[in-house]
């Protein structure tokens, strides 16, 4: 896939993996959400006992391309959860941050990590 790839055909890509390996019979909602979480627990994984910078990740290279692979791990298993269920990953993330936007106003937020429920009037 190039780097200019669509997202829709990543999808198709993904599906057309998983098919040629017989593995849509394990991957119902259940297993795909539980595979979500596994992928993230093995993200938050790489760096379980250190808390390093940005500029100390990218400066070396092993730990950068095992955050990467867990990214896409997470990715791959969120993709396919869409197509299972014919969610649209873009509409979805637009959705959810204009969300976020009434939830998160920016003369009541900025520069404060407190959750929403701190300003709900």
């Amino acid at each position: 896939m190039a780097k200019t790839d669509t997202l829709e055909n990543t999808i198709r890509v993904v599906d057309e993996f998983t098919k040629e390996r017989d593995w849509e019979q394990f991957h119902s909602v259940k297993n795909l959400i539980a595979s979500v979480s596994i992928e993230a627990s093995e993200l938050n994984e790489t760096i379980q006992w250190s808390n390093p910078t940005v500029e100390e990740i990218l400066g070396n290279a092993q730990l950068l391309g095992e955050i990467g692979d867990e990214i896409a791990d997470v990715m791959v298993y969120c993709l396919r959860l869409c197509s299972e269920l014919g969610l649209e990953p873009i509409s979805l993330m637009e959705s959810k941050i204009e969300k976020n936007r009434m939830k998160y106003p920016v003369d009541l937020v900025k520069g404060n990590s407190s959750k929403y429920t701190v300003y709900e009037k």
